[in-house]
């Protein structure tokens, strides 16, 4: 069957259409319909957390494919070490910028690494706002990834406040299209509480959900008592500023074999499940004893693996 040159053209721009936009490098604007390419990555190189998938899923396409929103996407990522909290912000930025999260639009700041000095914190703080302003100014669809925000200075996340506003427009500058994204340990302990808790009360971890046991009002309340947590005494959670407030569950026994798994592919490793089970099973995990959850979770994995490996 044979096609006009016109009926041609029309699924050229058909696929071109639902192809993903990813942003480029240049200045231009970008929007893209990421929702199949997101979900496969979270689908397939998460696990053990449908509670993550499942929010950020919905809330990065949402906002993506918003052509007006009315504030940047603020995403706050709380857990235990290992459970996934940068790996999904490596993912969001894979599935919005062409060079993922090498992409020049992506700014990573650790807490202890670009602002370690307390005697330096007003020059901290103008270089913060200097950073935030001048890259959304170049580039609207930034995107800002604070690790250990709970270990940030309040000061500091205060400089943040601004930004992350609705409607916020700062010195001519609108960051509605911006992304921030805060990974921070806080609340971990009180989520693997409510996790093992399933776990002894014989329910599936996949029937916790957001609204099970008012897990985020739990987490809120734990960054709240936390004394020695930068978001005790910062702004942005009395000022309702994050979007969402998303806990990482702490890892099972499988979840971590799936890692090793995943590793194996990464190192080009022939697939083994035995071997998998064998450097899972070597982990530590707690409590000390029903030992559920691992107590790195994914995190020392391929450290692990080489050691098992000739």
């Amino acid at each position: 069957m044979k096609l006009s040159l016109t009926r041609m053209a029309s699924l050229a721009e058909l696929l071109a259409a639902t192809r993903p936009r990813l942003c480029s490098e240049s200045s231009a604007p970008c929007t893209a319909p990421l929702t199949a390419g997101l979900e496969k990555d979270l689908r397939g190189s998460l696990f053990g957390q449908h509670i993550v998938s499942d929010v950020v899923l919905k809330a990065v396409t949402s906002f993506i494919n918003d052509s007006n929103p009315n504030k940047p996407l603020v995403l706050s990522f709380h857990g235990t070490t290992g459970v996934g909290k940068n790996h999904v912000a490596k993912i969001i930025a894979r599935n919005v910028y062409k060079k993922g999260d090498q992409s020049k639009h992506v700014h990573t700041y650790i807490s202890e690494h670009h602002f370690r000095h307390r005697t330096k914190l007003d020059l901290y703080s103008a270089q913060l706002k200097q950073w935030i302003h001048g890259n959304v100014s170049r580039f609207p669809r930034s995107m800002f990834i604070f690790d250990e925000m709970d270990k940030m200075h309040p000061q500091l996340i205060d400089v943040i406040k601004p930004f992350l506003d609705y409607n916020a427009n700062v010195d001519g500058v609108s960051f509605r299209e911006a992304i921030f994204i805060f990974l921070s340990n806080a609340g971990g302990n009180v989520i693997a509480e409510v996790a093992l808790d399933f776990w002894r009360e014989g329910k599936d971890r996949e029937e916790l959900w957001m609204n099970s046991k008012e897990l985020e009002t739990k987490i809120l309340q734990n960054i709240f008592n936390d004394k020695n947590s930068g978001f005790l005494h910062s702004s942005i959670i009395d000022h309702h500023l994050v979007d969402h407030y998303i806990p990482f569950l702490p890892l099972e026994l499988k979840h971590v074999r799936q890692c090793v798994m995943s590793e194996m592919g990464h190192l080009n490793i022939k697939p083994n499940y035995d071997l998998a089970d064998k450097v899972a099973r070597d982990m530590p995990f707690f409590p000390e004893e029903e030992k559920i959850f691992a107590v790195k979770g994914c995190k020392s994995v391929r450290q692990k693996l080489v050691l098992y490996v000739d």
